[in-house]
């Protein structure tokens, strides 16, 4: 009899008390702050009752109703809108109220308050769309993407989270694992038969299916990188001696005067960050204090600061020089940099040392020449950073990932890879299973409520 596949659903991942053990949660779904509309989000079994107790009546479903927001005596919190989601069609699979008013942050607390007086309890970080997770609403790739979509950096990261919302992403998984299903159906049915019953049409079959397989998972891990590179970007530490232009370049690949530029040594004494977009990339800069030996105490700390940014946050480092001649010490600082790090040597003021601005390779490294202050040489520049990024156009296709995404599609690769290099069927089989249960991770057909807390923790109260 063949082995049946089997993926453990959200349910039994999870145990009988999906939501929440029926708490109803409220919370304000609104930036913090005073605005023009404020709103305050309920779900759970207790919506019904707080809507009559607050607004008056329930309104009707999915229509905006005009009432007044009373407190605990009957006098008027706010005057505003109530929309009423009925279960299971809300967000959260559950009812859903949304009292929207005025948005002031003590109209706000008020309205909260009075829900809590009502029997609700304030949300955790991320809790309503854990709710629409466990509830069928989303899966786990989408259910992440919520939270992608509202921390975009970008337009095409903006793009890329909505479209792995819109389900673009789980469908390409879920077209891998139903693939994967068929095959471990037709391998483990081999299984209960001796090997000289087994048709040569049958293990051609498997192995064109499997390659099949492989290709296609190439090709959407291939696109996930692509999605955390847009997700994540670049963190580029701009380093070197003082007065060689790192706050001059750094304005200008920002397109504003982030940083103060004088003539006087040590101006930059800590770090100055600006994040810039290329081709869609996030590009973390920073621009550091510069590096020399100093009596300064304040100027000291900075150096020291530099190093450590070196150390700990940088992607890559761009290290200037002036164009007026690189000094030995120069090449003393640049030995210093970790040699796992990817690097540029910049030459900047070639405005005023007359030589042209453009990219060079010298001993495997990128030497490029530019003049922060007109801005010539500055796309090359542009370039090398997409680069490292490992940035590469996909056109309108692509969607958001995270490192976690990445690290389910490489298990699963290995995974294939293996099954396709051994010739017994329960091996096969069984790498074929683990593959699927790292594919399933993804979008959470399987999953740990570990891995479900540190997603959750992460979103913004009131999502």
């Amino acid at each position: 009899m063949a082995h049946q596949p089997h993926a453990r659903s959200r349910g039994e991942a999870q145990g009988p008390a999906l939501n929440g053990g029926g708490a109803t949660i409220a919370a304000v779904a609104t930036p913090p702050g005073r605005g023009g509309i404020g709103v305050v989000r309920i779900s759970g079994p207790g919506v019904r009752a707080i809507a009559a107790q607050i607004a008056g009546e329930l309104p009707p479903p999915r229509h905006a109703a005009l009432a007044d927001f009373r407190a605990a005596d009957g006098s008027t919190i706010d005057t505003g809108l109530a929309l009423f989601f009925p279960a299971p069609h809300s967000y959260t699979g559950e009812d859903v109220l949304e009292l929207q008013g005025h948005g002031g942050p003590v109209v706000m607390r008020e309205l909260l308050r009075r829900c809590v007086e009502l029997g609700a309890r304030v949300a955790e970080p991320g809790e309503f769309t854990r709710r629409a997770y466990l509830n069928d609403r989303l899966d786990l790739a989408q259910a992440e993407s919520v939270a992608d979509l509202i921390d975009a950096s970008s337009v095409e990261a903006a793009r890329s989270a909505a479209r792995s919302l819109a389900g673009e992403f789980s469908r390409r998984v879920h077209a891998l694992v139903d693939s994967l299903v068929e095959l471990r159906v037709h391998t483990e049915a081999c299984i209960d038969f001796p090997e000289e019953e087994i048709d040569i049409a049958d293990r051609r079959w498997q192995q064109e299916r499997l390659c099949a397989l492989r290709d296609s998972l190439a090709a959407l891990l291939d696109q996930a990188r692509q999605g955390v590179v847009l997700r994540d970007g670049l963190t580029v530490v701009l380093v070197g001696r003082p007065n060689v232009g790192k706050s001059s370049l750094l304005n200008c690949l920002a397109g504003d005067e982030v940083a103060i530029v004088t003539p006087i040594a040590g101006t930059t004494r800590d770090y100055v960050r600006a994040t810039v977009s290329l081709e869609g990339v996030p590009v973390h800069l920073v621009d550091t204090a510069g590096l020399r030996d100093t009596a300064d105490a304040v100027e000291r700390i900075g150096v020291e600061r530099t190093w450590r940014a070196i150390e700990q946050e940088a992607g890559a480092a761009v290290f200037i020089e002036d164009a007026a001649g690189a000094s030995a010490e120069d090449a003393q600082l640049r030995a210093r940099l970790p040699h796992s790090l990817p690097r540029a040597r910049v030459i900047n003021k070639v405005d005023l040392s007359g030589e042209a601005a453009g990219r060079t390779e010298q001993d495997g490294e990128a030497v490029l020449r530019l003049s922060a202050k007109t801005g010539a040489g500055l796309p090359e520049l542009r370039s090398w950073l997409l680069d490292v990024a490992g940035w590469r156009p996909h056109g309108e296709g692509l969607f958001m990932a995270r490192a976690r995404h990445l690290l389910a599609l490489c298990e699963a690769q290995a995974r294939l890879e293996a099954a396709s290099v051994t010739q017994a069927f329960e091996l096969k089989a069984e790498e074929l299973r683990l593959a699927q249960d790292a594919l399933g991770a993804i979008t959470g057909e399987v999953s740990a409520d570990q891995l479900l807390g540190e997603i959750f923790s992460r979103f913004c109260v009131g999502k």
